[in-house]
């Protein structure tokens, strides 16, 4: 099978998207952004979880040697720390550029921008539980790029052990066992089934959703050949379904956070139904050029807003001394912002450094 899997990149970027604006909310003061969809879209997260999962591993069922492990971490750490680490060093700046003008601008120092958070988060290490650390800090979604690649560290080694032993068949059970000792951890560590953990526990929380998308993708391999068969009017009747079920786990995520496995879930079958492509709302999906965009670039997007928003922040409503109210029109303006500056450390930070890296794979 060869799959492009281009509306689940798509709702990539639509999430990512979300989750800005989950973040211009705690400067806003609109219906537009102060709502409880907006307000619980931090838990798409999980949904990148377990989508990278499901991706990875159509990507990589086999790693069976030594050089292909290292090419596997090799490239994946190409995908993410680049970009991750001129973020970093960007709000490194900006610490400087703080210490000048407090006495002169209320500055929001409401995260832990402390030398030990900035360490972790240089060796990607700031979704783990470390002495002195209470808050995330600097670039704040970062911690999520450190839970992602703990994933692909343990995903990498169990794929590799299980191909040189070749057991491929206890692969997608492993897959879930993993998932489950994530979980059964993190309910030892924190003495509930919550899931949004960032600083602390974030790497059990990765690896939940992570794993459980490794398993997706054997489900989906399984079940492709039978389903596939099937009427488009199946598949958009499932399609409007899953939709609805998000739309109504986000709004309700005052409740249903207490139950974090649920998100899992939904995405999970999320994932099952919209990896065929075969309804009519993933035709409608891929003819929109603009959202085929924002799945493209959805890591930059997602790795840049935070240092924009917290800038339109200082710029309009501490300087210009507009009022919150005023994001119900400046939320535009500045995912505008924000889309833009994607689109160039898309092509010129992640696209570089993947082409570097794979023209020393070449050599």
């Amino acid at each position: 099978m060869k799959h492009r899997f281009l509306v689940l990149d798509m709702f990539r970027g639509i999430f990512a998207s979300l989750v800005v604006f989950y973040h211009m909310s705690a400067f806003s003061d609109t219906p537009i952004l102060n709502n409880d969809f907006i307000r619980n879209s931090d838990m798409f997260v999980d949904f990148f979880f377990v989508l990278s999962g499901f991706v990875i591993c159509y990507s990589y069922q086999q790693i069976d040697s030594t050089a292909n492990l290292k090419l596997f971490l090799k490239k994946r750490l190409m995908r993410l720390y680049p970009l991750h680490l001129i973020m970093l060093l960007a709000f490194l700046g900006i610490e400087g550029i703080k210490l000048v003008l407090q006495n002169h601008v209320q500055i929001n120092n409401s995260l832990d921008n402390s030398i030990i958070t900035f360490f972790s988060s240089l060796f990607l290490i700031n979704s783990i539980k470390l002495p002195g650390v209470h808050d995330i800090g600097w670039n704040m979604v970062s911690w999520s790029i450190s839970a992602e690649l703990i994933s692909y560290v343990v995903f990498s080694i169990t794929c590799f052990y299980l191909s040189l032993k070749n057991k491929n068949l206890l692969k997608p059970i492993t897959y879930v066992v993993i998932a489950l000792v994530a979980f059964l951890l993190l309910y030892v560590f924190t003495n509930n089934i919550k899931l949004d953990y960032t600083y602390d526990f974030g790497f059990l929380r990765g690896m939940i959703g992570f794993f459980l998308g490794a398993f997706c993708f054997y489900c989906f391999s399984a079940s492709y050949t039978k389903l596939s068969v099937l009427k488009s009017t199946y598949f958009t009747i499932a399609e409007v379904i899953m939709v609805g079920i998000i739309i109504m786990a986000i709004i309700n995520g005052r409740q249903f956070k207490e139950f974090g496995a649920i998100y899992e879930a939904i995405f999970f079958l999320s994932i099952m139904v919209f990896s065929f492509e075969k309804g009519l709302l993933s035709q409608w999906l891929t003819g929109v050029k603009p959202l085929k965009n924002l799945g493209k670039f959805s890591y930059s997007i997602y790795m840049v807003h935070t240092l924009f928003i917290s800038l339109f922040n200082v710029i309009f409503i501490r300087l210009l001394k507009l009022p919150t109210t005023a994001y119900s029109f400046l939320f535009i303006i500045n995912f505008i912002v924000i889309y833009i500056v994607a689109s160039w450390t898309y092509k010129h930070i992640e696209m570089r450094f993947q082409l570097k890296s794979a023209n020393r794979k070449v050599d």
